[in-house]
């Protein structure tokens, strides 16, 4: 527990550090959403990712907001019991058993873990720029918006707000679930679960990336249907 606490506070604070040094002029009173809609653009445009390349880069604050929200937030919490509870009812790790406690090993695991890989991320990041935030194309049609979650699981945007590989997100997620070999238990600390658990964590941010992508539609379609029949 030690261990793990600990290089989450080292790679957290190597986040402040980097991105402070990198942009000093940079603060935290000009924070943005974490993720940014692009419908305020006049007209969707196929050759482009996103209607927001002006949006400014992101600041230390905001990689702190998006390590804390990606990792404790409602939706990664929420995500987290789902994950939890199917694994609980296969039994899979077998070796933390199909009750309770097994359930409360499998989510404080996955919660370490997603720690630990979401600190990397940003932490990585701030070195050459990348900004681990996902950018909404909510101006685009159906099909581009699916197309946009999916790429942008590979995909970040630079501090000039072009599309650039998500290598710190390369880096951290398989580097997060090898390393968590050194605190799980036996049977579920080998290279082969590792590697299952790197793609289920690239799975994972395309669920997150269309989460973000669509609810602010479908809540405000229920919050707008809602206050009409009042």
């Amino acid at each position: 527990m030690i261990y793990k606490l600990s290089c989450s506070i080292f790679l957290l604070a190597s986040a402040v550090l980097a991105q402070q040094k990198l942009m000093p002029g940079m603060t935290a009173s000009a924070a943005t959403p974490e993720s940014v809609d692009a419908t305020s653009s006049p007209s969707f445009s196929p050759g482009s990712s996103s209607s927001s390349d002006a949006r400014r880069p992101i600041s230390a604050q905001e990689r702190i907001n998006w390590v804390v929200k990606g990792t404790i937030g409602p939706a990664s919490l929420a995500g987290g019991l789902f994950s939890a509870g199917w694994d609980t009812l296969f039994d899979q790790p077998k070796i933390y058993g199909p009750h309770w406690e097994g359930f409360g090993d499998r989510y404080g695991m996955r919660l370490s873990g997603l720690a630990v890989s979401n600190t990397m991320e940003a932490g990585l990041g701030a070195i050459w720029g990348e900004d681990p935030r996902y950018t909404r194309d909510g101006g685009a049609p159906f099909s581009h918006r699916i197309g946009h979650a999916v790429k942008m699981t590979f995909l970040a945007q630079n501090r000039d707000g072009n599309l650039m590989p998500a290598y710190a997100r390369f880096i951290a997620i398989p580097g997060s679930n090898f390393l968590s070999n050194a605190w799980r238990a036996p049977g579920d600390d080998n290279a082969g679960n590792a590697a299952v658990r790197t793609g289920l964590g690239f799975f994972g941010r395309l669920g997150s990336n269309t989460f973000d992508e669509f609810w602010p539609d479908v809540r405000h379609k229920l919050f707008h249907r809602t206050h009409s029949s009042q």
